[in-house]
């Protein structure tokens, strides 16, 4: 809408017709050109990111690799990925490698990196591919949808990627570069069909590979979320939303509904030999497989005047004297967060662990698979430090 060449006369204007319109788009001055993916590429070859995943320019892209690192990126930055990335790589090398490795040692080197059913499906479908396909990944989408952890984004760009087919994989980076491009007024999730459909018109059926990770970098470091660079875009007079002034609303989503706390009680037992008493989480639901200090359930009403009634039950000739820690565990999951209390107690040397739990030595703590969470229970029960609250992971577009 504009009010280019609207006559107001001389008529004095109300303060409220001021306001409402001040509310009213800025006029457009200029209409967006078809956008051209070729000006992309042309931007990629210059400006392309330097990822230790990426293969470099005139390189064949090795699938293990690709499957690693977007098996890794999901819901998880650049920044965190990058550390995690070069350790198992470097432990194993080929999909052969990470197939024959117990599920326990991959628990524990992706510890940290967050959720962690991840870690688990890499696993299985590194075995998967060994079984199934002899070692090699399928150079199909079709076929690398069937292998466990592998849905359509990930499939879309394993092939794109490592085989160069032509189909146009979609994340974050990328819905938030056509939201954009296109001005989609319809919110996510609904509007998904709609980008893939525009994403995949702007493919380049002869780099579909470098297509794929341009429109990442492009979102990654141009068309941020907030303060997009338009100035220097190489979308920038194809752009709507550039046009119009409003890319930071883009893409549309509907309010966010934060989930109900949850609170709970951890457990801090140490022996006097340095011993700390653990268990495993059950292999299936919410941190499968990982290692955790002993905890209450996670729950709304929890009261922690009955926490005690909850503790490990040690051998009735054990006296167990528990302390509340000063301080509280935060801890924000996708969807709820969390507060945990700790109560510490210390046992004599050698004594045996509750059923279920195990005794790992202190300074072996660090090698176990904990999640970020019970790294900070650690924190507050051994005395390193107050913990800060949990920060919520971001999605891919912080890729």
């Amino acid at each position: 809408m504009t009010l280019a060449g609207r006559d107001i006369g001389r008529k004095k204007t109300s303060g409220a017709a001021k306001r409402s319109r001040a509310r009213l788009p800025k006029p457009v001055v200029e209409s967006a050109r078809q956008p051209d993916g070729a000006d992309l590429l042309v931007w990629y070859d210059r400006h392309r990111r330097v990822l230790p995943w990426r293969a470099k320019p005139g390189e064949t892209a090795d699938p293990y690799r690709v499957w690693l690192s977007e098996i890794m990126l999901q819901q998880t930055t650049v920044r965190a990925v990058v550390p995690y990335y070069a350790r198992f790589l470097s432990r194993w090398a080929t999909v052969r490698a990470l197939a024959e490795a117990p599920l326990d040692d991959i628990l524990k080197m992706w510890a940290g990196l967050g959720y962690y059913a991840r870690a688990r499906n890499l696993h299985t479908c590194a075995r998967a591919v060994v079984e199934q396909h002899d070692g090699f990944f399928p150079d199909h989408i079709d076929a690398l949808q069937k292998l466990p952890g592998i849905g359509r984004y990930t499939a879309s760009a394993i092939a794109a990627i490592a085989f160069g087919r032509e189909v146009m994989p979609v994340d974050g980076n990328i819905e938030r570069v056509v939201t954009r491009l296109f001005a989609i007024e319809q919110p996510l999730p609904q509007s998904k069909a709609d980008i893939q459909h525009h994403a995949t018109m702007l493919l380049s059926a002869d780099r579909p590979g470098d297509f794929a990770q341009a429109m990442m970098d492009l979102g990654a470091t141009i068309c941020t979320p907030k303060n997009p660079a338009c100035g220097i875009c190489p979308f920038m007079t194809s752009c709507a939303a550039r046009i119009r002034g409003d890319a930071e609303t883009f893409p549309r989503k509907p309010e966010k509904t934060e989930g109900r706390l949850r609170r709970g009680a951890a457990f801090w037992a140490a022996r006097a030999d340095g011993a700390v008493l653990v268990r495993t989480r059950p292999p299936k639901g919410l941190l499968g497989g990982m290692t955790e200090i002993p905890t209450t359930v996670w729950a709304h009403d929890f009261d922690e005047d009955q926490a005690l009634m909850h503790a490990p039950e040690f051998s009735s000739r054990v006296k167990i004297a528990w302390r509340r820690v000063p301080g509280v565990v935060t801890h924000v999951f996708t969807h709820f967060p969390l507060e945990l209390v700790v109560f510490a107690a210390k046992l004599k040397a050698n004594g045996a662990p509750p059923r279920g739990m195990r005794w790992v030595p202190r300074d072996e703590l660090d090698g176990e698979a904990l999640p970020n969470v019970m790294r900070k229970v650690v924190a507050l029960a051994s005395g390193e430090g107050k913990t800060r609250p949990g920060a919520k992971k971001r999605g891919r577009q912080g890729r």
